[in-house]
């Protein structure tokens, strides 16, 4: 457990730390007289601090993944506690491993509700490991806040998503290849799990309705790393755009499979569309071996607004020179500065009354850009599409005009 990150607040101008402590303004209550009340909630809260949990995979191979989200999670504590905490109360974090392992993830967010009462929990980023803990957290009544781009079709008053879904993501990003790229033929490939199986489900029929084609479809399990076979069928086949949704460590054998087969990224024949791959997984590809892959997202470290550039500047400060940042791990960002606007409105870490706080809470600070949290506990948010380059970065080479409002669940796509 990490006690007291008040002592390192690194990477903070003034300008940043008077925007996020004012990011509440007059929703704040002081300790003073409160204690009692918040404390009524049987949560790990005393009149100066207040724990929370952080879980993700430290270990495993979804651990090039899950890194950044903790890096971020952290460096959003750290920096809530330098403007002052939540409630007057400093934030302290215990983190668990979820080590990959789905069971391990249900275990772990059992212990911190069980056990340790924290307040929320910021944590998974497979839908695996969300739906491993989902019951978890409806029984015990804790809140998680989930980071990850996922399929939608879920809704629940324990959690509130700060990645995209669906709509926002697939739909969105195959509208544009379309319309941009002309494509017509599409190979599906992902990893063999709830997520890839249920977008490509969602892909496929959104492909249907536009009149164009799948020519062939494929799932291999986490970890996977012998991809030849599948590349082989997709020059036989020739499809006008892969649609990928491998995940983990798995990326990098498949896209440094696809150069050494002499598929050539760059060339868009086949294009690239991927849905899971971010900064952090192309860290560990090699922006060599994924140059010319286009990506659908909400966030590439690349945006050029003031609200970015002072994230990375902290992020790096706080984590290395050579630290990139990826959709993911931006969203995990939001999820404690979500929290603190909640309590600090609803006036108590009750979750009953964080939860009823929660819709209509707005982060004009986010590294994206504004985000607003729907009654359905999904974000409002802009779809960008981003083409990998060499060094490693997206540059953004699209972005809808308006926020696209959350629909996890999308008329005739369930």
């Amino acid at each position: 457990m990490v006690t007291d990150s008040r002592k390192h607040t690194p990477g903070l101008s003034r300008r940043l730390l008077k925007s996020l402590a004012g990011l509440t303004a007059g929703l704040a209550m002081s300790a003073f007289g409160v204690a009692q009340e918040v404390n009524t909630t049987g949560l790990a809260v005393t009149e100066d601090t207040v724990k929370v949990g952080i879980l993700h995979s430290i270990t495993g191979t979804m651990a090039i993944s899950e890194t950044g989200s903790v890096q971020a999670e952290k460096l959003a504590i750290e920096q809530i506690n330098a403007s002052g905490g939540v409630l007057g109360r400093q934030i302290e974090y215990i983190q668990e491993d979820g080590a990959s392992d789905w069971p391990t993830f249900a275990e772990k967010s059992r212990k911190l509700l069980r056990q340790d009462n924290v307040a929320a929990v910021f944590g998974c980023w497979t839908s695996a490991s969300r739906k491993a803990v989902l019951p978890v957290f409806e029984q015990y009544n804790g809140m998680l806040y989930y980071p990850t781009f996922y399929e939608g079709l879920e809704q629940s008053p324990n959690v509130i998503y700060t990645g995209q879904e669906a709509t926002q993501q697939i739909l969105a990003g195959i509208d544009w290849v379309v319309d941009a790229k002309d494509a017509k033929t599409f190979y599906l490939l992902g990893s063999d799990y709830i997520w890839p199986r249920t977008s490509n489900k969602i892909a496929r029929k959104h492909i249907d309705k536009l009149g164009l084609k799948v020519v062939g479809e494929e799932y291999y399990p986490l970890g996977h790393t012998q991809f030849n076979s599948v590349i082989n069928k997709i020059k036989l086949r020739k499809p006008d755009v892969i649609f990928a949704s491998v995940v983990g460590g798995s990326n990098v054998a498949f896209y440094k499979q696809l150069k050494a087969a002499g598929i050539d990224l760059t060339e868009e024949s086949p294009l690239v569309l991927t849905i899971s791959v971010t900064e952090d997984e192309i860290l560990g590809i090699g922006g060599e071996n994924v140059e010319g892959a286009y990506a659908s997202m909400k966030y590439f470290q690349s945006l050029t607004n003031s609200n970015n550039e002072e994230f990375v500047k902290a992020f790096k400060e706080r984590w290395g020179d050579d630290i990139v940042i990826g959709d993911v791990t931006q969203a995990a960002y939001l999820g404690p500065w979500l929290w603190k606007a909640a309590v600090e409105k609803a006036g108590s870490f009750d979750v009953d009354k964080v939860r009823e706080a929660s819709p209509g809470i707005e982060l004009t600070t986010a590294p994206e850009g504004y985000v607003k949290v729907h009654p359905n506990h999904h974000l409002w948010s802009r779809t960008r599409i981003g083409r990998a380059q060499e060094n490693g970065q997206y540059e953004v080479v699209f972005e809808t005009e308006e926020l696209i409002e959350p629909d996890p669940f999308p008329e005739g796509y369930q």
